[in-house]
């Protein structure tokens, strides 16, 4: 998988699909699509970024997905689907970096997410970024795990942004903060694994 620079500035500002499933259980809120997922069309795309190593350490999906220029195969798809997880942003729009969004960007997300979980009736959702909800939701003060607010009439869940700019977290840290929320799910129960029980190794 590779891309020219050209050809990942080309992208910038598209939007990219969500991963969601019909009835999802847990919902994974990202800040926006990075460059890498918008010439991709899958979320988390950028080598090194550790989200689905993350996931995979907490045991919420078994294996890594494949992710190729032409984007993840169905039957990866369907490992998240099938276990009622779906993944979104908060902003629609491809930047390169998170910052050179606006707060009003933020703001205006936050609002129509509200709206757009209502619709989906999750059981969680996590929005994946500190920085990002507290300047989209006017929560300044706000730290991670689960909020005293809902979002949509789902439980809400704030942890910390894979992205390799955050040295603070590690893939084991980012595996914790996940499986808090993917257990008030049901996630992780449903799917009958323990944490650590998955494989990094792609098929």
């Amino acid at each position: 998988m590779g891309f020219t620079r050209a050809e990942l500035e080309a992208s910038r500002d598209r939007t990219v699909s969500d991963l969601m499933p019909r009835h999802p259980r847990l919902v994974f809120i990202g800040i926006n699509p990075g460059l890498w997922t918008a010439a991709t069309g899958v979320h988390f795309a950028r080598p090194g970024n550790r989200f689905y190593p993350a996931l995979v350490i907490a045991g919420i999906i078994p294996r890594l997905p494949i992710i190729t220029d032409d984007g993840m195969p169905l039957a990866d798809q369907r490992m998240f689907l099938d276990a009622g997880i779906g993944i979104t942003n908060l902003v629609s729009r491809a930047t390169a970096r998170a910052d050179e969004l606006s707060r009003t960007e933020l703001r205006d997300g936050a609002r129509s997410l509200g709206d757009r979980m209502e619709r989906l009736q999750p059981r969680v959702v996590a929005i994946v970024g500190t920085t990002a909800y507290r300047q989209g939701f006017d929560r300044p003060r706000a730290g991670g795990g689960r909020q005293p607010e809902s979002l949509g009439g789902a439980q809400l869940w704030v942890v910390p942004n894979p992205s390799g700019l955050n040295a603070h977290d590690t893939p084991a840290t980012l595996a914790a903060a996940y499986a808090a929320p993917a257990r008030a799910a049901g996630v992780i129960a449903a799917a009958g694994r323990s944490e650590g029980g998955g494989s990094l190794e792609r098929p």
